[in-house]
């Protein structure tokens, strides 16, 4: 083919010039298509020798055109050309081979021209979510809401302009239709997947039981919802099997087991979500699937796999429902080889939205962490041995069977003994080392007196993992090496090898890590800490202590850049608390997020249509002594008594300190009691199981910590008051927070200004917004601390709170306030119905 029927003359020109330039040596450039299909333009990438030239995909976006040229005159593509042809063309990038005079021209693969793009009508999405559109029509609960339609047209924004947008939705604006409306339009008509990640599972299922339908309804669509869950949450038939087999094997009945063996017979899905009851963890943990111990296309269940099932309908959905952690766990796997135009965890995408994205930072932190400790290494050592009640299991035995038992194979045994002791002994010096703390950094300070206290033992059970992994590759050498071919032992040989490799795999990563402990290998970007566990055993209700070894990223700022901001093409943060004290700063700073990544984020707040100054009482009393002073406790019990009984209860009380929230209910609930109102607190049940009783009991009160201080929703009169004991500043001895402190010390800044109390504020924010949820709620928000008035970071607290009505001042007065409020409510409601916020 001539090179003028696919390059334009004055193309022909320059890639001749750049040619000339590299000395006749080969030269990557990428071409784009014009009007009339030819390439119009070239861009040099990069000149590489007479016979190679480097290919960056960088450079590349689909529909361009990779162009080379073979100095010899010879235009018949290498095998290396056609690998790279085939990988470039899966993402719709053509190949083409000239000669050094650019005479002829061989086109070894068509680039895909993109498709064009439909923009978003703005106008036309905004008229859906306004007096006399769409929702009016098929939401009996209807009301305009200046904010949403305002959030939906930047949200359509950002899909228009590829942006990466941060937008604060306060409660009552409907955040969730107000950018589903503009995904669900771009997926339908511009063919493009939209991933939609939220934080916790609550929001999930609002999201695809209520306001997707809702969205659809809107547009007159009907794109494919998938709502994707972790590995975690499916059954593995392989598992079941292992499981049931050593129930028989160990002469047990296990009930869950064998209704969860009747419910496989039947399930469409395998999830969890879908037994008719909820097995225990321990149950659960031993039948789920694991990546660790998935065997892949050597699986005799693949057919069946409900994993596979669950991926197969994610691949033709157009939205996407996951959680931050399932997400990172894509990314984490696009950036380590897979690239963002194959299937990874997710199918590919290049669009999303971050609902709840307040806790983005602390996902990405968890997620990208690594981490092991005795229960870690003994999980991957039982799947390759392991004895009880006289019995042995795991494929060992199996292994014996096929290979006879060889003396190399007989020195297996002892060699996972040696890791099982070593394990141990390293646990028994890092909780000495920790002595009453639960956690500590290992700075540059505390790091060398770990390695002089627990380093021999650190030593020695790396040195026995890797004992272990080399006899046991060993093994499975001479093993793979006797198979026959055709014989029926190859599957299963085939599977336990498998498997074996892939536990053998993991616990040398771990000796890795125990390597890094031991030499004190820490990057610029790492953080090295340890803390204590406590975990029941089996049969047992005695806590069994364990030390936990993590590894924890500095900073998300270059993990996001990577795997977010500079990949994908439209990026959508949400949350109604982004900002402090107005500013979206602290929350952008800790993600990384700035303009220097090639793209200006846009930045936009939508106020609460609530009207809180009327709806809501905020009551500081002046007089409660600080948390940290004398009498401080003596005041609490008092007060929080008085409080819940001029609410009639319903009430949530957060504190900072399981013991102080320990202290208290001991104190209160004789008081409440004898009022009738029930007093629950965090502990009772598991957190679901505490929220319905909370809900369904209108007088209840709950006292809670930590994770409740934001994701409790209870409308109505089941939640009048909300009591915040103290700020919620972290401990500052927790080792995350106390390096990334002391990394801000160093390099200038301020750590108390730049995380601590921008972190406590977002979290009183969110305790804040447990009152009011609704058009209709009402109660009281009282702040049992005095800080927040009398330090000068107090303001910065209410600043950032929304405009309820203030009574500051003693104790007493805050009271008669309280009272004098729920006496003006009890008669004052108007008996409207409810309106859901979204």
């Amino acid at each position: 083919m001539r090179a003028e029927e696919r390059l334009t003359p004055r193309v022909i020109e320059q890639i001749r010039e750049a040619v000339a330039d590299a000395d006749g040596n080969e030269v990557f450039l990428v071409g784009k298509a014009g009007d009339d299909g030819r390439v119009s333009s070239v861009t040099v990438g990069a000149r590489g020798t007479d016979e190679a030239v480097p290919v960056l995909s960088p450079h590349l976006e689909e529909g361009d055109a990779v162009i080379h040229n073979h100095p010899s005159g010879g235009l018949r593509p290498s095998n290396a050309d056609l690998a790279v042809a085939s990988r470039l063309g899966n993402q719709g990038i053509g190949f083409y081979i000239v000669d050094n005079d650019l005479v002829d021209i061989y086109v070894v693969a068509e680039p895909v021209l993109p498709h064009q793009v439909v923009i978003l009508d703005e106008e036309e999405l905004a008229a859906g979510l306004s007096p006399g559109g769409a929702l009016s029509r098929v939401y009996p609960l209807f009301e305009e809401r200046e904010s949403q339609i305002r959030m939906l047209r930047q949200v359509g924004r950002a899909f228009n302009n590829d942006e990466i947008c941060a937008a604060e939705a306060g409660t009552g604006v409907g955040k969730s239709l107000a950018y589903l409306v503009p995904a669900v339009a771009w997926a339908v008509r511009n063919g493009e997947r939209v991933v939609v990640s939220t934080n916790t599972i609550n929001l999930q299922q609002q999201l695809v039981e209520k306001d997707i339908p809702l969205a659809k309804k809107v547009l007159g669509e009907d794109p494919k919802v998938v709502l994707v869950k972790g590995r975690g949450n499916y059954l593995c038939l392989h598992r079941l099997n292992e499981a049931l087999e050593e129930m028989g094997l160990f002469d047990e009945r296990d009930p869950e087991l064998l209704s969860i063996r009747e419910w496989a017979r039947t399930t469409e899905t395998g999830s969890r979500t879908d037994l008719s009851f909820y097995p225990a963890d321990e149950t659960w943990s031993r039948v789920c699937s694991e990546a660790d111990t998935c065997l892949g296309l050597r699986c005799n269940h693949r057919e069946g796999c409900f994993v596979l099932k669950a991926r197969r309908e994610a691949s033709s959905a157009r939205i996407l429902i996951a959680n931050h952690h399932l997400l990172f766990a894509d990314l984490a796997l696009r950036l380590g080889g897979s690239g963002f135009d194959d299937p990874a965890v997710l199918p590919p995408f290049r669009r999303v939205i971050f609902d709840e994205a307040h806790n983005v930072e602390k996902a990405a932190t968890s997620f990208f962490s690594q981490s092991f400790s005795r229960f870690t290494i003994l999980r991957h050592l039982g799947r390759l041995y392991r004895k009880r009640k006289g019995r042995v299991t795991g494929h060992l035995p199996a292994v014996l069977r096929l290979l006879g038992n060889t003396g190399l194979a007989r020195r297996v045994p002892g060699l996972i003994e040696a890791v099982q002791d070593r394990v141990g002994e390293l646990d028994v010096a890092a909780i000495r080392m920790l002595g009453a703390e639960n956690a500590l950094l290992l700075d540059a300070g505390s790091m060398p007196d770990f390695r002089d206290g627990a380093g021999t033992e650190l030593g020695n059970l790396s040195f026995s993992i890797r004992e272990l992994c080399d006899a046991f590759t060993d093994v499975l050498e001479k093993l793979e090496s006797t198979a026959s071919p055709g014989s029926s032992e190859d599957s299963p040989r085939e599977t336990i090898a498998w498997d074996c490799r892939v536990q053998l795999a993991r616990l040398s990563g771990i000796a890795d890590m125990i390597d890094r402990f031991r030499l004190g290998e820490a990057g610029e970007n790492d953080i090295f800490w340890l803390e204590s566990l406590r975990s029941g055993r089996r049969g047992s209700e005695e806590p069994e202590k364990v030390v936990r070894l993590v590894i924890t990223p500095l900073e998300v700022g270059p993990l996001m850049r990577e795997a977010v901001f500079q990949p994908l093409r439209t990026a959508v943060f949400t949350s109604a608390t982004l900002t402090v004290a107005g500013s979206f700063s602290y929350w952008a700073g800790r993600l990384g997020l700035s303009a220097s990544d090639g793209k200006e984020p846009v930045f936009k707040s939508f106020p609460s249509p609530f009207n809180y100054s009327e709806h809501v009482l905020l009551g500081v009393p002046t007089d409660a002594p600080a948390p940290d002073a004398p009498g401080h406790r003596e005041f609490l019990g008092p007060f929080l008594a008085r409080a819940l009984l001029a609410s009639r209860g319903s009430g949530l009380v957060l504190f900072t300190s399981y013991s102080l929230l320990k202290e208290m209910y001991a104190a209160v609930q004789p008081e409440l009691a004898r009022a009738g109102i029930r007093l629950m607190k965090q502990g009772d049940a598991d957190r679901a199981r505490l929220l319905d009783s909370f809900r369904a009991e209108r007088s209840s009160v709950l006292f809670a910590t930590d994770s409740f201080w934001e994701g409790v929703d209870a409308p109505g009169d089941t939640l009048r008051m909300v009591i915040m004991c103290r700020l919620p500043f972290r401990v500052p001895s927790e080792p995350v927070l106390r390096a990334r402190m002391a990394s801000i010390e160093a390099r200038g800044g301020n750590p108390f200004g730049e995380l601590s109390l921008p972190d406590a504020v977002v979290r009183m924010r969110q305790g804040f917004g447990r009152l009011m949820r609704r058009y209709d709620d009402s109660g009281v928000v009282l702040i049992l601390d005095p800080r927040i008035v009398t330090k000068h970071y107090g303001s910065v607290f209410l600043d950032s709170l929304p405009p309820a009505r203030r009574v500051i001042g003693p104790a007493a007065g805050v009271l008669r306030e309280v009272a004098s409020f729920f006496a003006q409510k009890k008669e004052g409601d108007d008996g409207t119905s409810p309106s859901s916020r979204g």
